[in-house]
């Protein structure tokens, strides 16, 4: 197969610039401080979008044809446990107050897998090492991080947001 270089490297940029957009999409979760100042887990995953949103997606006027309307969307969740890793997901930690994240791996779908390998164009250590785990030691991706909250701390965090959230209802 004959690969143009202009357009392998116009494919490396716009790879190369999503990485932007994952850390303006965390910083923005961080900002928002859903905990408080505790650290917490921003989950990133698919969920695919069934006929009658992307109908609804084509009345709102933003795309022009059903074609156009995305099939998938990325949520951006963040949590106070960690979820068990899943192919076409990302989990990072995040510090508030600080400007600590920390990568705990970056999936992505498994037909893709192949193209992050060392000397592949998109080879990314990262998630060569993410791929890795996931396949041979899954349960090191999902093992409680040393500085988690205990389940008795995320219970009491989840009721004060309960209760803030029936506070803010009963103004209304």
């Amino acid at each position: 197969m004959k690969i143009n270089r202009l357009d392998a490297h116009d494919r490396f940029e716009y790879f190369t610039k999503q990485s932007f957009d994952i850390s303006a999409c965390c910083q923005n979760l961080i900002n928002q401080r859903p905990f408080g100042d505790h650290a917490f887990y921003i989950f990133a995953h698919t969920r695919t979008f069934g006929i009658d949103e992307r109908y609804r997606l084509l009345l709102s006027g933003q795309y022009a044809s059903l074609a156009e309307v995305p099939e998938k969307t990325l949520i951006w969740q963040p949590r106070l446990t960690k979820p068990k890793a899943q192919s076409n997901s990302m989990l990072f930690k995040a510090y508030p107050g600080s400007d600590v994240i920390k990568v705990i791996w970056m999936l992505p779908a498994e037909e893709l897998w192949d193209q992050f390998i060392k000397g592949k164009m998109m080879e990314n250590k990262t998630i060569c090492d993410s791929i890795h785990d996931f396949k041979k030691n899954r349960q090191k991706l999902e093992e409680r991080e040393e500085d988690d909250l205990t389940n008795k701390q995320i219970d009491a965090i989840y009721k004060e947001i309960s209760r803030d959230a029936k506070a803010q209802k009963a103004k209304l």
